[in-house]
Parts: C-alpha cells; structure tokens; sequence
C-alpha cells in the first residue's frame, strides 16, 4: 500500500505556524474616525460607505452623531480625525484646537436649507415671516407664546409644541443666530434633541407642532410633514435646493462642512478618505437630498490641502445668509 507523503503534515503544520506568528494575518483594519453634526451625518456616511465597499474592508470608516458642539470638543481633544460641522468652528473651538496643538482643514462639502416644519394636518400655515419665528421662539417667549394665537391672531387658539435642536447642535446654533439674532438664545421649554429622527416623530405625532432641522430629514419624512415657506422680507420662499441655489431662501440657508486634523492627514488611511470624499461627494450629496457645490469647490478643497491651507475662513462667527456665490468667492481667498 502506498504510503502517505510524510512532509504533507509537516508542511501544514509549518504553514499554520507562520500565520500564527504573523502579525499581519490578523491585523484589524485602520478606522478613520468622524463624529459630530447630524445634519452632515447623511453625506458622510454616505461617503464611507461607498469608500469601504471600494476599499474592500481596508479600513473602515465610523461616523457618530454628537451634534457640531461634541463633534468639536472629541476634534480638539485629539479623539477624532475629521469633525461634521453644520456651522463653522467657533472662536472658544478655535482656541480649544490651538491649545491642543491641533491645526486644521475645513473643507465645505454642501449647503442645507435648514427648514421649518409643522405637522401635516395644520391647515392655517402655509408661511410664516422671520419676525414670527423670532416670537416664538426668543427667550421672554417663554411662558407668554404658548398657543398659536398668541403669536398671531387669526390663527387658532390652539395649543403650540415645540421641537429643535439641541444646545450641543450647530442648527440650533444657526437658527438661533438668524431668526433670534443671537446664537444660543431660545427659550428652552421645547423638545430639544441632537437625533433629528427624534424630532420627526415629535412633529408628525403633534397636531400644534412646529420644529425645525436639516432639509435632507424633512425630504426622507415628508410625507409626515409640511414645510412651512420663510418670509425674509421679500416674501414667502420655500425650501429647495432651486432657492437656495439662486440665493432666494434666506436667512436659513447655510454651508454644511467637515473639518478634517492636519495631524490626522499624515495617515495614508485618512488622506484616501478625504481624497475619497471630495471626488465623490457631488452625486452622494445629491442622492441624500442636499444641495451639492460647484465641482470646483471639491477640486479647491483638496487644493487647499496640497497649498496647506490651514484655518478657516470665518473667524470663528456664525454668520447668516451667506450664498453659494458668495462662499465660493471666500474660499478663494483663503
């Protein structure tokens, strides 16, 4: 009978062996870590998705969603590599990051409308003006606007609930700044949440309900919402991507950004990502129904890198009303 070859095991054997002792047979992956702004959450998980199906599992990407303000804080303590911003990064932020030695990059990626909302079977609103919102919701409001009459009184006596972003929030920052016209002054007895889908549900279960957050989560849901139209001074403008593309919906259209650790670009997984991101970000911005830029502003943010371009471009305020035009020619300038 034929015997066995006898190097076939011990063949075997040596082969296991040299992958035990391998490091790399078991290596995890590198992980490029985002957190912050749930209203840029969308895009960038969008992107990482598409970046780990093209990448094979070579690295994976995680997103979480602690609102622009968390997102900020874990950025400028070092914790994170790419910070999602739905404002810009604050003067306290600034000096938080330059204390840590952190420098950065910060790369516009879309604009949102941010849109107020009120619950479908509201029959009386179809618009409101900036001077209206301001009633509502600034801080003396509070205990003195409790049903819609009370702000105007042809509307119904009728009991009014709120619903917003929370304090750690870029939105609730932005909103606050251009309806309110002080960043971080509201009233606080409302629904506050930095999970927007926390926020739908509130509206859509509340007759007298009015909300506000990212357009991307009021086109996913509108079937359990209506859209209010903002009356800036030159009459009522609805939210879409045509208005804010012509520069019509005001105040409440604004750049959405991502922030990317010029420390964190030294590593070749986070430097594909960001390459990943920019050159795909027009189509995938679109698919998750916000307001894609020009494509010169994706090719101008990765120049940004190359020239080492490091800092902002807003001192450290939260302005308002700024148009794509007019964001596209600061960016140059930087």
């Amino acid at each position: 009978m034929k015997q066995p070859a006898r190097h076939s095991t011990t063949a075997a054997v040596a082969i296991l062996g040299s992958l035990v002792l391998s490091p790399l047979a078991f290596a995890a992956p590198p992980v490029v870590k985002v957190d912050g702004s749930s209203t840029v959450f969308p895009i960038t998980e969008a992107v990482a998705e598409e970046f780990q199906k093209a990448r094979k599992g070579a690295t994976n990407v995680t997103v979480g969603i602690s609102g622009t303000g968390g997102g900020f804080k874990k950025f400028c303590r070092g914790e994170t590599d790419i910070a999602n911003a739905s404002r810009p990064i604050s003067k306290k932020e600034m000096d938080d990051c330059s204390k840590a030695g952190i420098r950065y990059y910060e790369l516009p990626v879309a604009y949102d409308a941010l849109t107020v909302m009120v619950n479908p079977q509201n029959t009386f609103i179809k618009s409101m003006t900036v001077a209206e919102l301001k009633k509502i919701w600034e801080p003396g409001a509070q205990g003195r606007i409790n049903n819609w009459k009370d702000v105007n009184p042809a509307w119904p006596d009728q009991k009014l609930k709120l619903y917003g972003a929370g304090a750690d929030s870029g939105t609730f920052d932005y909103f606050t700044e251009a309806i309110v016209g002080k960043a971080k002054s509201s009233r606080g007895d409302y629904t506050a949440s930095e999970d927007d889908n926390v926020l739908v549900q509130g509206i859509a279960g509340d007759k007298g309900a009015l909300g506000y957050f990212g357009f991307a989560y009021y086109i996913e849901n509108q079937k359990k919402l209506k859209a209010v139209a903002i009356d800036g001074g030159k009459g009522p403008i609805a939210p879409t991507p045509e208005n804010v593309d012509n520069g019509s919906y005001q105040p409440l259209s604004r750049p959405i950004f991502i922030y990317v650790s010029e420390k964190s670009l030294d590593k070749p997984e986070v430097r594909d990502f960001v390459d990943f991101y920019m050159k795909n970000a027009r189509p995938l911005v679109k698919e998750v129904k916000y307001i894609p830029l020009p494509a010169k502003a994706y090719s101008g943010n990765l120049d940004h890198i190359a020239r080492k371009k490091i800092g902002t471009v807003f001192g450290g305020e939260n302005e308002t009303g700024l148009t794509i035009e007019e964001l596209m020619k600061r960016e140059a300038q930087l």
